[in-house]
C-alpha cells in the first residue's frame, strides 16, 4: 500500500510479479515475501515456478503461483481474478516478464515480423494489459503502484538487439503516458533499468559474458525494494536505473 507520508509498506501488500520462476522475477518474490508482502508470482512454467513458491514459503513467507502467459490476451483479467481471490487487494504490479526476442540475437533485417510481433506481446501488449487489469481497483482504492522492468537498451541503439530494444523503449514511454493519466490518483507508475544480470536471460543473450561481472538478481531485488520505500516516495513516471555502480556506464542491455 501507499503510506502518503512515509512512502510504499510492503508489509502486508498484495504484490504480483511477472516472469516469476527465475532471475530478477524470482528475486524479487523472495525479497517482497522476506518483508512481510503477500506475494503472487506469475510465469508459464509450472515446475519451476511452484518450486520458488516452495522455497518462500518453507521461509516462512506467503507466496502462490499462477501460471499464465503474459502474452496470451485473455490472461490479464484471470491472472488479476486469481491474484485478487488467492491474497486479496493488489498494491504492487511488477511488470518483470521479457524476452529477447530470436536468439542467437540478430539484425532486424533477419528479424522475422512474427518474431518482432511476440517480442512486443511480451515486453509490452503483455505489460499493458496486465496493468490496465489492476490499476482500476488502485484507483478506486487511491493508492498502488506499478513498475515496469525496462533495460538500457530502452534508451541505447544497440546492433542485434532490434526487437527487445524497441519493446523495452516502447514500455518506457508507456509508463510515462501511464503515469500522466494517473496523476492525482494516487497510483504511481515507475520505470526500473535493474542493469545488467547473472541470468539466464543475459547468457542467452551474450554467452561469452563473465558471470562475475553481472549483478546478483538477489542484491537488484533489495535495492528495488529500497526504490520503493524511498522517503520521500519516487514521483509517479520516474525512471531509475539500479545493479550498477554509479560511475558505470552501461555498454549492453540488461
Amino acid at each position: 500500500m501507499i503510506d502518503r507520508e512515509t512512502g510504499f509498506v510492503v508489509k502486508g501488500t498484495g504484490a504480483v510479479v511477472t516472469g516469476g520462476s527465475r532471475g530478477l522475477g524470482k528475486a524479487l518474490g523472495q525479497a517482497l515475501a522476506a518483508a512481510g508482502a503477500r506475494v503472487v508470482l506469475v510465469a508459464r512454467e509450472a515446475d519451476p515456478l511452484r518450486q520458488v513458491v516452495t522455497e518462500i514459503r518453507e521461509r516462512g513467507g506467503e507466496a502462490h503461483a499462477v501460471i499464465a502467459d503474459v502474452a496470451d490476451k485473455d490472461a490479464a483479467y484471470a491472472i488479476a481474478g486469481q491474484a485478487a481471490a488467492l491474497v486479496g487487494r493488489i498494491d504492487l504490479l511488477i511488470n518483470n516478464a521479457s524476452t529477447l526476442g530470436p536468439v542467437p540475437l540478430r539484425l532486424l533485417l533477419d528479424t522475422d515480423c512474427e518474431q518482432f510481433a511476440e517480442a512486443l506481446q511480451v515486453n509490452l501488449i503483455g505489460p499493458f494489459r496486465l496493468t490496465k487489469a489492476l490499476a482500476g481497483p488502485m484507483v478506486l482504492r487511491g493508492s498502488g503502484t506499478v513498475v515496469n522492468i525496462s533495460s538500457d537498451a530502452a534508451v541505447e541503439a544497440y546492433g542485434h538487439w532490434g526487437a527487445y530494444g524497441a519493446s523495452k523503449a516502447a514500455l518506457d514511454h508507456l509508463g510515462r503516458i501511464w503515469a500522466a493519466e494517473l496523476e492525482g490518483t494516487g497510483v504511481r507508475v515507475l520505470t526500473v533499468d535493474p542493469g545488467e544480470m547473472n541470468t539466464r536471460m543475459h547468457a542467452e543473450a551474450i554467452p561469452e559474458a563473465d558471470p562475475a561481472s553481472l549483478a546478483d538478481p538477489a542484491r537488484v531485488a533489495a535495492q528495488i525494494l529500497s526504490l520503493l520505500q524511498r522517503e520521500p516516495p519516487l514521483p509517479s513516471g520516474r525512471r531509475v536505473s539500479v545493479g550498477r555502480e554509479p560511475d558505470q556506464q552501461p555498454e549492453r542491455a540488461s
